[in-house]
């Protein structure tokens, strides 16, 4: 204890009164502390009196610490003491000091707050975690709070501490006890307060450790349990239980348990986003559901259950707010931030986009950016641009929530990219509001293309607030509802070619970028940004001619070959800081819960640019059925270099694992004359069409030679190639059931003759064998009419599109080299 002895000068700062408990502190603390060479400070005295003692002494120091004497020496010196006294307190269990004991680390560290794990709170940790299980029950609702609020301090970057801390809880089994806690509470033998305060702890960990998550999400009976509770107590019961089922829901097999079993906790969370309920239990309410549909496949589960209640309660809060002074209620902007995050589910196709759009988005998000614009201008249509804008900057420049804009830009951008090609917005009155949305995203567009040049590089302030209204934009221009498309072109045509000054800028930024020896990633964020500008141009026909003549295709291939060879990722969530959660950091067991560009952002982009471009060179003229106005007769690529483009096209798509670059590149590649996906196991397969040996089947053109294939991968890959008398089993009305029992009944020692239609071409039909096996067919231009139609014909609908120059959809999963319907059902090819 000597190092706790101080001269008049180290005392500076303190008053007497905090001089005199420091050493009744010291006194008492010397009393029960005694040193070793083998175990250091252990606090080794049982007598009660002298525990009570140094127990009020070290309550005593604590209420006179204030938040400018904390760092004083005089306090951090005498922590260290103070967690033995307190460690060999806890450890002696003893019932008449425990309580108060446990009731000291409390307000130790209320006190402390987070400067509480610059200490060895392991000394704590451990003996309040062994107390679970075998303290009464009032001692228990002090020691749980405690404990929780230490580990509560704890930061994901503290690893080797969170380790450790999760050893103990391991091995005092921590979540078991207070799983048990917690049913113990159901049979009616714990009080409200114990089940607070232990689902508030259970919470906590779950949220930290993944490894605890099993013996929770496991246990139906507690799950179902938790969601008649909620039903029967209180806003704050409700609160708890709705961030304990978000806990669980870190899991994507936890999810997938309150999806498929969770009646009532399902239940309970739509109730709870009413607006009868309190607005802490309505944003723990709609966190719980972002939790739930973080990949698409539980978003459309928990949206056939409950989408409309859902979507409605989305609305009914974005739309239930109001101004107070020019500012909205301070306690309703949470809520609303949390209604806008969850509006995010329009990033997927769905029915809940029929209720989206039921329920009045339009009207909603526009109300949003313009504040309340509906109330005066309901009814108003624009017959000119010059006034559409002008309303449209009028609104945007009064700086109304802005903090929800991103999410707006976002709504707005998932929305357009999901329309139905059909959508007539005038039939459906909605055409207004449409014009209005669109206006107000390309003039946000456009100025953060602008402003680019006047912010410092690499602003992540900059990036995270303009990428998604460059992101809205580009959803909007490539919607399949043609009326937004055009609508959108037409407006970035008003706004962007007479600022050409911006787009030379953009090339030379990136040109800059390219040129450097080295790349940092600094400049990522930055580059993201230039591409989805220089996108914007691309979208429109004069500007494409002036990106091609100032060597924009030599650029974007340089961007390009530096992504593949350096492994460059980046995720949108990195340079878009309003979907970054810290509970992205803790998930487990969730699989394709990515955006279609997934981590190859800058490939995606760049790409996307290319493929606006390279349909307007002179190279890629045979390859298309109609010349457009545009094309450059110049040829801009040497013949090395486009080579040396296909071989990249043809990597990424075998080796990138985003479907968005792989689908773009496919694309590109069309515009070569190469129609297909590539794979690897595509290729290996495309050897047996040469070989003769195994082939069962022969199929006999009227106008040309004989061509041996194999009945599986006929089957597998293109079954209507086949008579529909030829098919196994009979099964001629499902080529997916009869494919699967083929090889139940298959033999390979027969063969059979198929005599093919005149219609069918020779050569087309060598080009469609050469897709089914290996994935893909190189064709010339002379020969894609007869292709097309023959693909048609067998419903071989991915080569009849990309034959025809159709552009991707977004978010279709990119196509695999699948034989599953050669295998028995329930059984999956990898």
């Amino acid at each position: 204890m000597k190092s706790l002895k101080y001269g008049a000068g180290k005392n500076k700062g303190v008053s007497n009164h905090m001089l005199t408990l420091h050493q009744r502190l010291l006194h008492a603390l010397n009393l029960g502390i005694k040193f070793s060479s083998k175990d250091g400070r252990k606090w080794l005295c049982l007598d009660i009196e002298i525990q009570r003692l140094a127990i009020r002494s070290i309550s005593a120091f604590i209420d006179c610490i204030s938040i400018e004497t904390s760092q004083h020496p005089l306090v951090k010196d005498s922590i260290p003491h103070i967690l033995v006294a307190l460690e060999g307190i806890l450890l002696s269990r003893n019932d008449t000091v425990l309580g108060m004991t446990v009731n000291v680390i409390v307000k130790l560290v209320d006190v402390l707050g987070d400067s509480i794990l610059k200490y060895n709170v392991l000394e704590l940790v451990h003996p309040l975690s062994s107390l679970l299980s075998i303290i009464q029950s009032t001692t228990a609702v002090s020691c749980v709070t405690a404990l929780n609020q230490i580990l509560s301090k704890l930061t994901p970057w503290r690893f080797k501490r969170q380790q450790e801390i999760w050893k103990i809880l391991k091995s005092t089994n921590t979540v078991d006890h207070i799983v048990c806690g917690l049913q113990d509470f159901l049979l009616g033998t714990k009080s409200l307060e114990y089940f607070q305060e232990m689902a508030s702890l259970l919470s906590t960990i779950l949220w930290r450790w993944p490894s605890s998550r099993y013996s929770v999400w496991s246990n139906g009976t507690l799950l179902e349990g938790l969601g008649d509770t909620s039903l029967k107590h209180n806003s704050s019961v409700k609160v708890t239980i709705l961030q304990l089922y978000s806990a669980i829901a870190l899991c994507g097999n936890g999810t997938t348990k309150l999806l498929e079993n969770g009646e009532a906790p399902l239940l309970m969370m739509v109730q709870c986003m009413g607006n009868s309920h309190p607005y802490s239990v309505r944003i723990e309410a709609f966190k719980l559901v972002q939790c739930l549909v973080r990949s698409e496949k539980s978003c459309l589960a928990l949206m056939r259950l409950y989408g409309k209640s859902i979507v409605k309660a989305i609305l009914n809060t974005m739309h239930d707010w109001s101004l107070c002074s020019g500012k909205v209620a301070t306690n309703e902007v949470a809520l609303l931030v949390e209604a806008c995050r969850l509006a995010l589910i329009t990033r997927w196709a769905g029915d809940h986009h029929f209720y989206f759009w039921k329920f009045g988005v339009h009207q909603i998000i526009l109300d949003l950016l313009l504040s309340n614009f509906h109330k005066s201008k309901q009814n108003q249509h624009f017959f000119f641009l010059k006034e559409l804008l002008n309303t449209a900057r009028k609104g945007l420049d009064a700086n109304c929530l802005l903090i929800l804009r991103p999410y707006i830009w976002d709504i707005l951008g998932w929305l357009a990219i999901h329309f139905a090609e059909d959508y007539n917005p005038q039939m459906h009155e909605v055409k207004h509001y449409l014009d209005l949305l669109n206006a107000c995203a390309c003039l946000a567009c456009v100025d953060s293309i602008h402003k680019g040049r006047q912010v410092l590089q690499n602003d992540l302030l900059y990036t995270s607030k303009h990428e998604p209204a460059l992101r809205a934009v580009l959803l909007m221009v490539y919607s399949p509802c043609k009326y937004i498309a055009s609508q959108t072109r037409h407006v970035l045509s008003e706004l962007l070619i007479p600022n050409e000054e911006d787009l030379e800028y953009l090339l030379d930024a990136l040109r800059s970028t390219t040129s450097k020896d080295k790349f940092f990633v600094s400049d990522n964020h930055q580059i993201v940004i230039n591409l989805m500008g220089l996108a914007c141009y691309s979208c429109l026909p004069i500007c494409q001619n002036i990106i091609i003549k100032n060597e924009g295709i030599e650029v974007l291939h340089s961007v390009i070959r530096w992504c593949c060879n350096n492994q460059v990722h980046i995720r949108r969530s990195s340079i878009a800081s309003h979907l970054y959660h810290t509970s992205e950091e803790t998930i487990c067991c969730w699989t394709h819960n990515d955006d279609w560009e997934g981590a190859d952002i800058l490939l995606f982009f760049s790409l996307w640019v290319l493929s606006e471009l390279i349909p307007n060179l002179s190279f890629a003229r045979n390859h298309k059925e109609v010349t457009s106005a545009w094309v450059v007769d110049v040829l801009v690529l040497e013949k090395f270099e486009i080579q040396m483009l296909m071989d990249k096209l043809l990597e990424i798509c075998s080796d990138t694992s985003s479907p968005g670059p792989k689908w773009f590149a496919t694309y590109i590649l069309s515009y070569f004359g190469i129609y297909g996906f590539p794979s690897g196991l595509g290729r290996r397969i495309a050897k047996a069409l040469d070989e003769t040996e195994l082939a069962d089947m022969k199929l006999i053109p009227a106008n040309g030679e004989p061509q041996n294939v194999h009945t599986a991968i006929i089957i597998a890959r293109c079954p209507s190639l086949l008579p529909p008398n030829d098919l196994p089993l009979n099964e001629r009305t499902d080529d997916e059931c009869a494919a699967r029992k083929c090889p139940e009944n298959f033999s390979g020692n027969f063969r059979r003759k198929i005599r093919l239609s005149s219609h069918v071409d020779f050569q087309a039909l060598t080009k469609l064998l050469a897709f089914v096996y290996s994935g893909f067919t190189e064709v010339g231009n002379d020969l894609v009419k007869n292709l097309k139609l023959l693909a048609r014909r067998c419903n071989v609908q991915l080569l009849s599109d990309m034959l025809s120059k159709r552009r991707p959809k977004w978010g279709n999963p990119f196509p695999c080299y699948d034989l599953t319907p050669l295998l028995p059902s329930g059984h999956y090819f990898s």
